[in-house]
């Protein structure tokens, strides 16, 4: 079976409405580039009980999770705590993270024509972004060399972390999906097709969709809107599923709204 994927969004000022969410739509967009989909995602506080929580969930699963924020040196970010808690394994500075942060901070105190110090408190601080649990591998970070990292559970599960910044999550995100996800890339394989329901309601269309699910490898979907401003009150009723899978489906699903007389039109296919 195919990995499914997870997004975990970790915190505060997400839930308590300092800053909005962008990481959710743009995974979604990225996914759905590739003809892949989102089957599950999260938002947690700055809680290390429930991070801890929901990443040991993650890592005992089957699927390939993002786990978004947490992940720098201010007392606010328990991400790199909670993996390693989850995993039962030690932190420790792992040696290519310390070259790419040092690199950094070489890179930093040229450009304000300073000598690298490396005693000076706060770059000692900064290594602490590279403390990671005991196994972890890197994930490049192209916007500032300071990596993300990646962990796999005993259950099989993997999650990526990379930090809160879309600037510097996104670009790593994608790099994972053109990497060692390319193979579950379904552009092109993977379809929706669908018809605007008017007039009907969904407990009457029920019987039909189960009928679909039970006679075709597609997943039915159902969307009621009630004030559209173009189309009103509606259902979107469709099929997804393998572009060659789908067709049939779909034209038994016109079949059987024509037989119970809805009243349909506007197909959609994406």
């Amino acid at each position: 079976m195919a990995s499914e994927f997870g997004l975990i969004i970790v915190g505060d000022e997400i839930l308590s409405g300092k800053r909005s969410d962008k990481h959710l739509p743009k995974v979604i967009e990225l996914l759905q580039a590739r003809g892949l989909s989102l089957a599950w995602a999260r938002c947690l506080g700055d809680d290390r009980a429930r991070i801890t929580s929901a990443l040991r969930d993650a890592l005992a699963g089957p699927d390939v999770v993002f786990c978004c924020g947490g992940i720098g040196a201010t007392p606010d970010d328990h991400t790199r705590q909670c993996a390693a808690a989850a995993l039962g394994a030690d932190l420790i500075l792992h040696p290519q993270a310390k070259e790419l942060i040092e690199q950094r901070m070489r890179d930093l105190a040229a450009e304000r024509g300073e000598t690298y110090d490396p005693e000076r408190p706060d770059n000692v601080h900064r290594f602490n972004m590279g403390v990671f649990p005991a196994g972890a591998t890197l994930i490049p970070n192209p916007y500032n060399r300071i990596p993300g990292f990646t962990c796999q559970g005993s259950g099989g599960g993997i999650v990526h972390f990379v930090p809160g910044f879309p600037v510097m999550a996104w670009p790593m995100i994608e790099s994972l999906l053109d990497g060692p996800y390319a193979h579950l890339h379904r552009k092109g394989m993977w379809q929706e097709r669908s018809v605007l329901v008017k007039g009907s309601m969904e407990a009457t269309l029920t019987p039909l969709m189960e009928a679909i699910e039970r006679d075709h490898p597609v997943k039915v979907f159902s969307l009621p809107s009630v004030d559209h401003p173009v189309h009103g009150r509606h259902i979107e009723l469709g099929v997804k599923g393998e572009t060659a899978r789908v067709s049939p489906a779909f034209e038994a699903l016109v079949a059987g709204l024509k037989d119970c007389g809805a009243a349909f039109d506007t197909e959609v296919v994406r």
